[in-house]
């Protein structure tokens, strides 16, 4: 439903989602779109739709996942758009044309994700479901954040500390700490260290450059770069 605030009656507007084998699916995030032109709805199916705010009509359907879509963010200037889904993956897209970008892979249910402001970063968070977890352990759980690069999609870090599923995350614009909310009943409040802030983002192009210099016999196999686990002991009280 659409309203207007100055008519409060009742809504100017009702859309009408569809059904499955007679069942009406259920929406799980509602957005208004970039300028305002759509209203963007995501439903437990893995599927998105654009619905015009004027007339109610469908205008495009995005068939993102193959689970449910927990979670949709967007950046600050709502021109890109970053889903979470029960089917353990988190999907970019241009906010704008709705095309698809970049996919971060896990392997556990993504709850929420959100989009650094300051760094070419993606945060994950999300864990097996409470019910199928025998013990009290984060590590066994899965329920930490995992850190991803926007671009190259490699994992690069995590964060530990619930003790339950991480089901919603949100980073200061100013990209100095991001908060974590979860099913074991605590918000934590995490602040970057400074080897955070400082860290500067590998270029492929211009390692590729720098190996082309450098002559065969002194060429050798790069070493994988270091994957890192972070917990509260590097975080700024």
């Amino acid at each position: 439903m659409v309203w207007d605030i100055e008519q409060p009656d009742g809504p100017i507007l009702e859309i009408d989602l569809p059904k499955i084998d007679g069942k009406r699916v259920n929406s799980t995030n509602i957005w208004w779109t970039y300028l305002n032109e759509h209203i963007f709805v995501s439903m437990d199916n893995g599927v998105m739709r654009l619905y015009s705010p004027e007339t109610g009509n469908m205008v495009k359907e995005i068939v993102g996942h193959e689970k449910k879509v927990n979670r949709v963010q967007f950046n600050r200037e709502k021109t890109l758009a970053l889903t979470s889904s029960a089917d353990f993956t988190s999907k970019l897209y241009d906010a704008v044309n709705w095309t698809h970008l970049y996919t971060y892979k896990t392997d556990r249910p993504v709850n929420d994700a959100v989009i650094s402001e300051t760094k070419d970063h993606i945060l994950l968070g999300g864990g097996q479901e409470a019910m199928s977890v025998t013990t009290t352990s984060g590590k066994v759980g899965k329920f930490e954040t995992r850190f991803f690069h926007l671009v190259y999609q490699e994992e690069f870090g995590t964060v530990k500390g619930h003790f339950g599923p991480i089901n919603a995350l949100a980073i200061n614009p100013n990209g100095r700490n991001y908060a974590s909310g979860a099913e074991d009943g605590y918000v934590r409040l995490h602040f970057f260290d400074k080897s955070y802030l400082d860290m500067k983002d590998p270029v492929p192009e211009a390692d590729d450059e720098e190996g082309a210099e450098e002559s065969k016999e002194d060429k050798a196999p790069a070493a994988p770069k270091p994957h890192h686990e972070y917990d509260e002991s590097i975080m700024d009280a």
